[in-house]
């Protein structure tokens, strides 16, 4: 699929919790991790989401936080995935933070320059990459 969204994860619907007008869908990611979408019920049922189904989870790269040290907190963000930073590409005002995951997919970040330097992120530092459930957009083929 072609898209401008950055970050795409093959994943299989291993949960679907369907509210009023909301729902929430857990998409198993091969390398063990779990992303969480937030979708309308309709949304759920034109692309005829249940579990089982594959599906590409899209997050584009401005929507992602990196935290390097939750200092004892917790966030409300649903999605947050752990891995090394395997590259750092500076640009004039904001830098492009690619982190690994331990099953192997990539998370691509827009971050300002200025966070790269608060966060003393370079190649090698485990980061933890943050984003909403809302932040997710589901594709099905079709």
């Amino acid at each position: 699929m072609k898209a401008s969204a950055r970050n795409q994860f093959a994943g299989t619907v291993s949960e679907v919790r369907v509210g009023a007008v909301y729902a929430e869908v857990d998409v198993a990611l091969t390398g063990g991790e779990t992303i969480v979408a937030s979708i309308t019920k309709e949304s759920v049922d034109t692309l005829a989401i249940k579990i089982g189904v594959k599906v590409i989870a899209l997050v584009k790269a401005p929507q992602i936080i990196i935290v390097t040290d939750f200092g004892g907190y917790r966030l409300s963000a649903r999605n947050q995935l752990k891995g090394l930073v395997t590259q750092v590409k500076p640009g004039a005002v904001n830098s492009e933070i690619d982190i690994e995951l331990s099953g192997g997919e990539q998370v691509t970040a827009t971050v300002t320059n200025d966070s790269v330097e608060t966060l003393g992120l370079r190649k090698g530092q485990t980061a933890t990459a943050v984003f909403k459930a809302g932040a997710v957009i589901l594709a099905v083929a079709g």
